[in-house]
């Protein structure tokens, strides 16, 4: 039986600055700042055990087109593993990494192999199989054209792979580079795409398996989840594909109703069970924390106000191996509200949804971010769901706060 394996993995980010993130405890950051490497580190390993014929990276191994000597070392040396492994790489650049940058070239081993700026055919032999692997690598960071129209299937080979970093079309998420249609990938004939570009984990198809597998180690508070590689079988016998775990941090979100508390050591004892069922055992956690429907009086709640919680939360975890850092707390008071009602009962209210509902508004506010000199080389688009979160958010803290002032009053 003909069959062949390997790893598929994209966006490491080698060396990503986790910018915004220093006001962490130092031995927290450098876990963070030590993240993309670790991670990368732990596919090479999985690939290593399993013994796989080879691995594909589908783009932005590096965080940046001037890509630092560190990063490229490191990568080095992981290659150099996989060499020893008798293990070949098949890999594209991408748009955070693309040929078109400037930086001092350290040479690679020879099992690595590095497709050209336009798609081309790079093939595999194993015994008696033979795999064609398809792929470009960006010659600048912004490739807008539909470069899967020139991806052709070459005769002769018993497996095909296509390899693209690119933006499926209609999707949001991340930068409209490369774009494709689900119907482009299908209608090639290939066995199987690795794809990339996209943090997050997407299965487009089952078979042939389209797949991103999403960037190898979440950098901020909206790349949540776990985070890691594929592990792929192509045989007569039909594909299969597993995900593997490689984080070393994780980012996570959680929320906790303390409706039915009374007191601050009561939230305070809730919040600490929920960081002992959230903590991964040699693994880091960063906590996006939710406290909703708070009703404590003034006196009691004044520790939420000043940070006394967080402070209590973040203490116990500096010097944690698998900590769980509550890097954010929110909390929301116990205030009923109905918009509709508030509508007829007040002019002001009407005004105050009025401009809510106007959401191309924040897009207007937000283009001029984006278009500012400085601050689009640091700031990735909203996606709607983003935008329309931090519009709901702040229209319930808004409502909340003036209906506190009005019972007060």
């Amino acid at each position: 039986m003909k069959n062949i394996t390997f790893i598929h993995a994209a966006d490491l980010h080698l060396d990503s600055p986790m910018i915004g993130l220093k006001h962490l405890p130092q031995s927290i950051f450098r876990k963070l700042q030590e993240s993309t490497f670790e991670s990368f580190s732990r596919i090479v390993k999985t690939a290593m055990i399993k013994k796989v014929d080879f691995v594909i990276l589908a783009g932005d191994l590096f965080d940046a087109a001037d890509r630092s000597i560190k990063a490229q070392t490191r990568f080095r040396k992981e290659m150099e593993r996989l060499a020893d492994a008798d293990i070949q790489v098949f890999t594209v650049h991408g748009n955070h990494d693309h040929m078109g940058g400037e930086w001092a070239h350290l040479s690679l081993p020879d099992n690595v192999h590095i497709f050209s700026n336009e798609p081309e055919m790079l093939s595999f032999m194993k015994e008696d199989v033979k795999v064609h692997l398809y792929g470009f690598s960006y010659p600048t960071r912004h490739v807008h054209q539909r470069k899967i129209d020139h991806y052709k299937k070459v005769d002769g080979g018993d497996y095909h792979i296509g390899i693209l970093h690119g933006n499926l079309e209609g999707s949001t998420d991340h930068g409209n580079y490369a774009p494709f249609s689900l119907s482009d990938l299908t209608s090639k004939g290939f066995d199987y795409w690795a794809l990339g570009h996209i943090h997050k984990q997407v299965i487009l198809n089952q078979s042939p398996p389209i797949i991103y597998p999403g960037n190898i180690q979440g950098r901020n508070r909206k790349e949540t989840g776990k985070k890691g590689c594929f592990f792929v079988e192509l045989s007569d016998a039909g594909q299969s594909f597993e995900f593997i775990e490689t984080e070393a941090v994780m980012w996570t979100e959680a929320t906790l109703d303390c409706s039915s508390i009374d007191s601050f050591q009561g939230i305070m004892t809730e919040c600490l069970k929920l960081l002992e069922a959230v903590r991964y055992e040699g693994k880091g956690t960063l906590l996006i924390l939710n406290i909703e429907s708070v009703s404590l009086s003034p006196v009691e709640k004044k520790g939420l106000d000043n940070g006394d919680l967080l402070e209590l939360l973040q203490e116990q975890e500096k010097d944690e191996e698998s900590f769980v850092w509550v890097s954010d707390l929110r909390y929301s008071d116990k205030v009923k509200w109905n918009r509709a009602q508030l509508k007829k009962e007040s002019e002001f209210y009407q005004e105050f949804f009025k401009q809510t509902d106007q959401r191309e508004n924040y897009h207007q506010s937000l283009s001029q971010l984006y278009a500012h000199p400085i601050a689009y080389k640091y700031v990735e688009n909203l996606t709607e769901k983003e935008i329309e979160k931090i519009v709901d958010d702040a229209e319930t803290m808004l409502l909340n706060l003036l209906m506190k002032s009005e019972v007060k009053s």
